[in-house]
């Protein structure tokens, strides 16, 4: 079995990381690649553009719904039996669409939707199947320990951060660029470049460029 290659996609909310993301899930599954994107953010709306305006069970929500308030790792949840088809939707050109949701409002760690999402996943037979492209598009405000998830554990090969010269924007993108250095050592995700998404005629690539010259 082909290992698949897989891809990250952060930065700072609204930043366009989505639109790019589902636009290369896109290209590569037109190209005859076969994709699967997970969306990584509690809004859940990171494959919308994959699957138009058809409605999508969250992995949370799904376990909530059959286990109540227990986030167990398990193929059945309450007696039920989760099916793969309650969670991956096939999108544009047959992209495989997940979202992990998120917790309740005041409740547990958004972060931790990613790890149940990717175990989960992997116990239903996801990662067997014969995938190229493995996206995951994660929030990139906060690069707590769910968030982090591909950068820590290598899940992984590269990740783009996408940003515009926004003082956030640029923020957000030096500490998950410091996320990456702080796992890189120990097998964790590389960085593969930096994307500059123009977000108007006053955007200066200038300071996206010196950023990206300090990062080296």
């Amino acid at each position: 079995m082909r290992k698949p290659r897989q891809i990250a996609f952060y930065g700072k909310g609204g930043i366009g990381k989505s639109t790019i993301a589902s636009n290369l899930a896109a290209a590569w599954a037109e190209a005859g690649l076969k994709v699967l994107m997970i969306g990584c953010d509690p809004k859940a709306d990171c494959t919308r553009n994959l699957r138009g305006d058809v409605e999508v069970a969250t992995v949370l929500d799904l376990l909530r719904e059959k286990e109540g308030t227990k986030m167990e790792l398990t193929e059945t949840a309450g007696g039920k039996t989760i099916q793969l088809d309650e969670i991956v939707y096939h999108g544009y050109q047959g992209v495989l669409c997940v979202e992990a949701g998120g917790p309740e409002p005041a409740v547990g760690c958004a972060g931790r939707g990613i790890i149940v999402a990717v175990n989960l996943l992997k116990r239903l037979g996801v990662y067997d199947e014969e995938l190229d492209i493995i996206i995951y598009d994660v929030l990139g405000d906060v690069v707590c320990g769910g968030f982090g998830l591909p950068l820590r554990q290598g899940l992984a090969d590269l990740v783009f951060i996408v940003t515009s010269a926004d003082y956030l924007a640029i923020y957000a993108a030096n500490n998950i660029c410091r996320g990456i250095e702080r796992y890189a050592g120990r097998d964790g995700a590389m960085l593969g470049g930096i994307i500059y998404n123009v977000r108007g005629a006053i955007d200066d690539i200038g300071l996206v460029r010196e950023f990206a010259r300090n990062v080296g």
